[in-house]
């Protein structure tokens, strides 16, 4: 589903316009950004969480010539899905 998709979705389950729908899906997700990017954690009860993880520095290797790198830390998102939204998808 595409984001334009779930706003229509959106307008449909809430009443709103489309307009309307489109700016409250584009806050929510500003403030999911904004919390992530603060290191806060993304929490919805039975749906999922989103987390931040430092990755730490690590070896690799450049597949294409074969030679030794150096990866540099970095931080990533986790999202961990929620029982009864595991249950749902599971059971369908």
């Amino acid at each position: 589903m595409s984001k334009k998709e779930f706003v229509e979705g959106f307008a449909l389950k809430s009443g709103e316009s489309k307009k309307r729908s489109e700016e409250l899906v584009n806050a929510f997700l500003q403030l999911v950004e904004e919390s992530l990017v603060e290191g806060k954690d993304v929490q919805f009860v039975g749906w999922g969480s989103f987390t931040t993880k430092e990755k730490e520095a690590r070896k690799g290797r450049n597949p294409r010539t074969g030679e030794d790198i150096e990866i540099p830390s970095k931080r990533v998102i986790k999202f961990k899905v929620g029982k009864k939204l595991a249950d749902l998808v599971a059971s369908k």
